[in-house]
C-alpha cells in the first residue's frame, strides 16, 4: 500500500540539515584515517552533496561518495572530479542555460547559452561509446515517454565506473503534474525497477537513491558482465 504522507522540507529546515551535513562530513575527514590525504571538498546544497577536487583513482572516489552517502539527510552525491589528474568528461543532458557544473558538456534539443551541442534524447546519443564519466538528467526523463532508452544510451556511453544522475519530481507531488510537458510519473521505485532488468538488457548498480517529497534523486553505475548484483541489504537502504 503506498502512502502520500511524505511532504516536501521547508527551505529553511534544508537549510538546517546542510549545516549537520558539513558539521558531520568534517568530523568524518578528521578522523578516518581511510579519507586522509584526500583532495576532495564537499559542498551540501538542500541535501545533495557536491563533490569536487582529485582523488587517485576510481577505487578512492567510490570510498569517498560511498561514505558520505552513509549520512542520513544525503538525498544523492554529485561529483566532478578528477582522477589520477584526468579531468573528467561530464555531460549535461537537456540542460538548457542551467548545467549543474559550468564546465559541463551541456546536450538540448533547443539552442540555449548552456547548450554547446544540440541532439534528440529521444534517440541515440552522439557519443562514442565509453566516452563519458558523469551524466546529469535532471528534469528530464518525466518529459519522455520511453526513457528507458535515453537510460540505456547514458548506459552505452559511460566508462566503467562512471555515474549517472537522475533528477526528477516526485510523482506524489503537484510539481510532477503542473507542467503539461510531463508525460511520465517516477518513484524512487522506479528507480528499482530500472536495476532490476532482466539479463540481456543494459543493468545498473544504485549508488544511492533518495526523495525530499518534492523530487526523486538517484545515482547509479553501470554494471559490467560478470560484475556482482547489488545485494538485498545494500537494495533494502533506498528501496522497500
Amino acid at each position: 500500500m503506498v502512502s502520500l504522507a511524505r511532504t516536501a522540507s521547508s527551505g529553511e529546515r534544508l537549510r538546517e540539515i546542510d549545516g549537520f551535513l558539513a558539521e558531520a562530513c568534517a568530523d568524518l575527514a578528521e578522523h578516518d584515517a581511510r579519507l586522509r590525504g584526500v583532495a576532495v571538498d564537499v559542498r551540501f546544497d538542500r541535501g545533495v552533496a557536491h563533490l569536487t577536487g582529485e582523488v587517485a583513482d576510481l577505487a578512492q572516489l567510490r570510498l569517498v561518495r560511498q561514505l558520505i552517502g552513509r549520512f542520513d539527510g544525503v538525498l544523492a552525491v554529485w561529483s566532478r572530479i578528477r582522477v589520477a589528474g584526468r579531468e573528467p568528461v561530464v555531460m549535461d543532458l537537456g540542460c538548457g542555460a542551467a548545467k549543474q557544473y559550468p564546465e559541463n558538456l551541456g546536450l538540448d534539443l533547443r539552442r540555449a547559452d548552456g547548450v554547446d551541442a544540440q541532439a534528440d534524447l529521444s534517440g541515440a546519443l552522439p557519443l562514442a561509446d565509453n566516452s563519458v564519466d558523469v551524466i546529469f538528467t535532471v528534469h528530464i526523463l518525466e518529459h519522455l515517454i520511453d526513457f528507458l532508452s535515453l537510460v540505456d544510451e547514458c548506459h552505452r556511453v559511460l566508462r566503467p565506473g562512471g555515474t549517472l544522475h537522475i533528477m526528477s519530481p516526485w510523482w506524489g507531488h503537484v510539481n510532477a503534474v503542473a507542467d503539461p510537458t510531463h508525460v511520465r510519473l517516477l518513484d524512487v521505485q522506479t528507480i528499482k525497477g530500472i536495476c532490476s532488468r532482466p539479463p540481456g538488457t543494459p543493468r545498473w548498480y544504485p549508488l544511492h537513491a533518495g526523495c525530499d517529497g518534492a523530487s526523486i534523486f538517484a545515482d547509479m553505475t553501470p554494471l559490467e558482465p560478470g560484475d556482482p548484483e547489488p545485494t538485498s541489504s545494500h537494495l533494502a537502504r533506498f528501496f522497500d
